[in-house]
């Protein structure tokens, strides 16, 4: 797992790289590379924020470092936007947006499916170990009915063996 802070500072650092790009060229379309390499700093950013979450709660301190890149990379995208829409690409932007949205939408259903998955996979180990419990049980009770009876049907076998040594008709 990827520490938030770090995260965030690999995000920061495609943003100063984008902005001092975005100085020296005249057309938007060859930041695509560094504006893929933000919103995939984003990604992990966001993800490790989650893992972070999920593993536990974190100090104040994190939390207000967390929450100020957080903030960066809104008002960072908000600049982005503007420079699209000054450059007349507002069709790129919306088109990123969407496609980026999509995406989160695939990342989202995928964990769902992941974690439906590992439901049913927890519930198909819980109910074989408790056929094996259920087994393991029956087959003590049968030894032990065995353990019981055993004594008992010779017994049994031994009066009957008697009784028809008794009882034998005499040549």
């Amino acid at each position: 797992m990827i520490d938030p802070v770090t995260a965030f500072a690999a995000v920061q650092s495609a943003v100063a790289l984008i902005k001092k790009a975005s100085e020296t060229v005249d057309d938007v379309a060859s930041l695509g590379p560094m504006i893929g390499k933000y919103f995939e700093a984003k990604h992990t950013a966001a993800t490790a924020v989650i893992e972070s979450k999920e593993k536990g709660g974190s100090s104040l301190g994190k939390a207000i470092e967390i929450e100020l890149a957080l903030k960066a990379q809104r008002d960072f995208e908000k600049q982005l936007q503007d420079l699209f829409f000054s450059t007349n690409n507002m069709d790129v932007w919306n088109s990123i947006k969407k496609r980026a949205s999509e995406m989160d939408r695939a990342i989202i259903d995928q964990k769902r499916k992941a974690d439906a998955l590992q439901r049913l996979a927890d519930q198909e180990r819980e109910e074989i170990a408790q056929i094996i419990v259920i087994v393991v049980l029956f087959l003590i009770l049968i030894v032990f009915i065995l353990f019981l009876a055993i004594p008992e049907f010779r017994d049994f076998v031994r009066a009957v063996g008697e009784y028809l040594i008794q009882n034998a008709p005499q040549e």
